[in-house]
């Protein structure tokens, strides 16, 4: 019996970031000098294929940092932490290890020379993200007010708003960000913009990249954690660009009834998802359609970090 044909168009660029892949180079690098067990403070992405392989390899995540002995090596979440975690890991003399994204770690000190200047500070994200409660954990509690939409940059309580700033989460979407800021500046014709994008490049461009597939697919399907930001935005783009939209953590997630009748379907991952998922969802396709597939690029990425100088001492 012949198969239905169906085009799967892949989105590119994809999955993992530079501060992704750091943060688990990081642990790995942490594994292989110091030993198993390194404790991870938080997952350290958003990814539970990702977290699994690493548990596998010695790594013990714990969600505080008083689960952690204090003679046992611990990583930070590539989120970022508050102000307070790294302060209590040099109070118990731990051995720690940053992996926040560089790129999170621009709007942590974005947020200080804000505060140092005299200014009042609105953060643009969504309450209770890792990231969220790292950044507006670098200054005293109230110094940073959070908005998560339109709506609440109309009930906002500013003291001075020609000394008013604000500041975005990196993970997200560029439209909703953009009617934000829009409504901030109405209101708060003075305000500052940060001096560069805060929404991260990896974010911009995998959020281009799923526009362009969009405009091509009848349906797109997403890989990543329900708990990944940029991932959900992703399928957020999607939906507006007028395509159907899902988000799946692996090919077992597929709900194929759903792409009954369907021959044109997009494929991106979140920042936190490997390429091995890629790869085995369009195994998936391929068991059951005559597939065709079609890569969609739309910029090239070539942006690498470096890790932290702890991991690389006595690697001569």
């Amino acid at each position: 019996m012949s198969k239905t044909p169906v085009t799967l168009y892949i989105a590119n660029p994809r999955g993992f970031c530079a501060g992704v892949d750091r943060a688990i180079q990081i642990v790995e690098m942490a594994l292989e000098k110091f030993g198993a067990p390194v404790y991870v403070r938080h997952e350290i992405v958003h990814n539970k294929y990702v977290v699994e392989g690493l548990k596998g390899r010695g790594a013990i995540f714990v969600d505080e940092l008083h689960e952690v002995p204090d003679d046992a090596p611990v990583v930070f979440s590539a989120h970022g932490v508050p102000k307070s975690v790294p302060a209590e890991a040099e109070r118990r003399k731990m051995l720690y290890v940053d992996a926040t994204c560089p790129l999170v770690s621009k709007v942590h000190r974005e947020a200080e020379r804000h505060e140092r200047n005299g200014y009042e500070i609105v953060m643009i994200g969504h309450a209770g993200h890792p990231e969220v409660i790292g950044t507006m954990g670098q200054l005293p509690e109230g110094r940073i007010k959070l908005v998560e939409t339109v709506e609440d940059v109309e009930t906002l309580e500013i003291g001075d708003p020609d000394n008013l700033a604000y500041i975005t989460q990196t993970t997200l979407s560029l439209d909703d960000t953009a009617d934000i800021i829009a409504a901030l500046k109405k209101r708060f014709p003075k305000i500052q913009d940060p001096k560069k994008e805060d929404i991260c490049y990896a974010t911009t461009n995998r959020q281009g990249a799923v526009k362009a597939v969009s405009e091509k697919a009848e349906a797109v399907l997403i890989i990543g954690a329900p708990n990944s930001s940029n991932s959900q935005r992703l399928v957020e783009v999607a939906s507006r660009a007028g395509c159907r939209s899902r988000l799946i953590q692996r090919a077992s997630d597929i709900d194929w009834t759903w792409l009954e009748g369907i021959t044109r379907i997009g494929i991106s991952a979140g920042a936190s998802a490997p390429e091995v998922l890629v790869e085995e969802v369009i195994a998936a396709f391929k068991e059951r359609y005559d597939v065709r597939l079609e890569p969609v690029m739309t910029v090239e990425e070539n942006v690498q970090f470096k890790v932290p100088a702890i991991l690389l001492k006595d690697q001569e």
